[in-house]
């Protein structure tokens, strides 16, 4: 049977992440998730992926539990999504997934190889403003204002906080190499670790 593998890519916002885990996806011939996590969540569990996609990697509003239930749909979204991460790496598949809180949910996982992207400003800034068609300003707001979403998100959920780097086997400014040797660094870490079997 092939060598579990999952491998977990936070990001800053306009760093570049999503391109360089589906790149790492391609390399090692593994799933890929993101936000269609929640197309096979809404599949099995037979609700609407659009109100599923509304919560999103978003903190939870005020809320109360009934019955040690939440009723936040902010954080029902979430835990659905924590629970079929946890399903998929106890059933054996191998994966990458973005965001989501996947280094914290799936950190007793020894095939885990946890990953955060980030990037200098100027080029993050470089990026949307040319991805988006939209002015420097808007996209230096813009940047802020995803980031400041995700880092809401990630320390609601997780007691170590988002982007720092003892959170990670590894940190990476992908404005130093570039997307594709950035992602070249990364696929090399990833065979390494996957040649040798370290305790955690």
């Amino acid at each position: 049977m092939p060598q579990q593998l999952i491998i977990s890519i936070g990001r800053e916002y306009g760093s570049g992440g999503h391109e360089i885990a589906e790149e790492l996806a391609e390399r090692f011939g593994l799933h890929f998730y993101d936000k269609n996590l929640l197309k096979e969540i809404a599949t099995e569990k037979n609700v609407d992926v659009n109100r599923l996609e509304k919560y999103d990697e978003l903190p939870r509003s005020v809320s109360r539990k009934v019955r040690g239930f939440s009723n936040s749909p902010e954080e029902n979204t979430a835990n659905m999504q924590f629970e079929y991460l946890r399903k998929m790496a106890e059933n054996g598949k191998s994966f990458v997934i973005v965001g989501r809180c996947s280094e914290t949910v799936l950190r007793d996982y020894s095939c885990m190889i946890s990953i955060f992207i980030l990037a200098d400003l100027s080029y993050k800034i470089d990026r949307i403003s040319s991805q988006q068609g939209i002015s420097r300003e808007k996209a230096e707001i813009l940047i802020n204002r995803q980031n400041k979403k995700r880092k809401d998100y990630h320390n609601y959920y997780c007691l170590k906080k988002w982007g720092h780097s003892q959170n990670y086997d590894i940190s990476i400014n992908s404005s130093r190499l570039g997307i594709e040797r950035t992602a070249n660094i990364l696929a090399g870490y990833i065979q390494e670790r996957m040649s040798i079997s370290i305790p955690r």
